[in-house]
């Protein structure tokens, strides 16, 4: 192989990344477009407002708990290619559902388009993330992983602009809005058109009816492998922190800093490209292999910056700051997790464990909505406490890792020192 193809990316290889991209877009924008007006809303409590905020994410996450296994299944027995198109084509179907929604101003069914755009997201995340090791090299899979998160926080970005920008531009005219995304999931179709050909890894694949059966073979799968095993707990931690930061984030912004939904997308865009800068500098960091000692280092930076963000008289300035470096930080945390879970199942498993995956970290995220109605709640705690919360869980998951893999950081070190001199 010449060093011009060890330097460039597969075939079908960018196909992907955008599909991700636009489906991380779709996902957000819709479901700010129908979150934000209710937080703008002056009608209502902080209660209602809190819990519709958190019911919209909890619907989001219902189909992964429900569904995951299927997608796990689905990404073995077929195509990983074939899946994410054919997922693509419903998206189409789900937004001009989301249209008529929107039209109707009716808050069951929007809040049900949100749901089926979670189960959208339940089919492609195994199919995926399972695809990612079939198509890349050892040595760039760290580095695809890194490109992948980058352009997943930076469609959560403009995604989140683009909700709070409809919902104020096209108040009252919905519809076009959920017609406009519509289209954009048409593109998005076309484009999964030159996602690289894979064979299915299990053709003979039997489907088991038994779904929390199908979900324990498959945890014990991860369980036999103790570095998989500890990437998974990890994994969930990484979401359920994300989530309890993005809704508390919404809640704290509109009550603190009195914040319109254009406003308040500047906060979740300082959050989410942190992730995808941290992301990036984690592949490049990562030098070709899996590494374990960026784990701490993101942890300890997101633990750090959610005691910042709940600092009682933080300017907005100092949060927006704060915001970015728990992504920085989460960045650098989640990618050695994401590679090690997409690099240790064998062939014929990538996909049951990467639905195991998806479907322990949508726990995660389920929890995250629970636990933010709870801590505002029954527990009276402040929203800039909630983020002290959040600090707390990405601290325990740093020292985890710094406990069963001691010599994970002084190794990187020492390979970083070695190869710069």
């Amino acid at each position: 192989m010449n060093s011009s193809s060890e330097k460039s990316w597969p075939r079908g290889f960018w196909n992907l990344m955008f599909t991700q991209f636009q489906g991380a877009f779709s996902d957000n924008a819709l479901r700010w477009l129908v979150i934000f007006p209710v937080l703008a809303s002056l009608t209502l409590s902080e209660a209602d407002k809190e819990g519709f905020a958190s019911h919209a994410s909890l619907l989001f996450a219902v189909p992964f708990l429900l569904f995951s296994t299927i997608g796990g299944w689905m990404a073995d027995r077929f195509s990983k290619r074939s899946v994410m198109i054919g997922v693509k084509l419903g998206e189409v179907a789900i937004m001009l559902f989301a249209a008529l929604a929107l039209k109707l101003e009716m808050q069951s069914l929007q809040l049900a388009a949100i749901c089926l755009m979670g189960v959208h997201s339940t089919f492609f995340a195994p199919a995926k993330y399972g695809v990612m090791p079939e198509v890349l090299p050892m040595n760039k899979l760290s580095g695809g992983n890194g490109i992948l998160e980058l352009l997943t926080f930076i469609g959560i970005i403009l995604g989140t602009f683009a909700g709070g920008w409809l919902a104020e531009t096209l108040a009252h005219r919905e519809a076009i809005s959920g017609l406009l995304l519509a289209l954009l999931a048409a593109f998005g179709f076309i484009i999964s058109l030159g996602i690289a050909k894979v064979p299915a890894a299990d053709p003979g694949k039997k489907f088991n009816y038994n779904i929390p059966g199908e979900i324990w073979q498959n945890l014990r799968i991860m369980k036999a492998d103790t570095d998989l095993w500890r990437a998974n707990w990890g994994h969930t931690a990484f979401f359920f922190v994300a989530t309890l930061v993005q809704i508390n984030l919404a809640l704290y912004s509109q009550k603190t800093f009195h914040l319109k939904p254009t406003e308040q997308a500047w906060l979740q865009a300082a959050l989410s490209l942190g992730i995808g800068v941290g992301s990036m500098l984690a592949g490049r960091l990562s030098r070709g292999r899996i590494e374990y000692g960026l784990i701490p280092p993101g942890a300890a930076l997101m633990a750090l910056a959610g005691v910042a963000l709940g600092w009682p008289g933080i300017s907005k300035t100092g949060f927006e700051i704060g915001l970015a470096m728990l992504g920085l930080g989460g960045g650098l945390f989640i990618v050695p997790i994401v590679s090690v879970l997409q690099h240790r199942p064998s062939a014929q498993t990538k996909g049951a464990v990467q639905g195991a995956a998806s479907w322990l970290s949508w726990v995660g995220i389920a929890a995250a909505a629970i636990t933010q109605t709870v801590l505002s709640g029954p527990a009276h705690l402040s929203y800039g406490q909630v983020f002290w919360v959040c600090g707390a869980v990405a601290g325990l998951a740093g020292v985890f890792i710094i406990w069963s893999r001691p010599r994970a950081l002084p190794e990187m070190f020492a390979r970083w020192s070695n190869a710069n001199s």
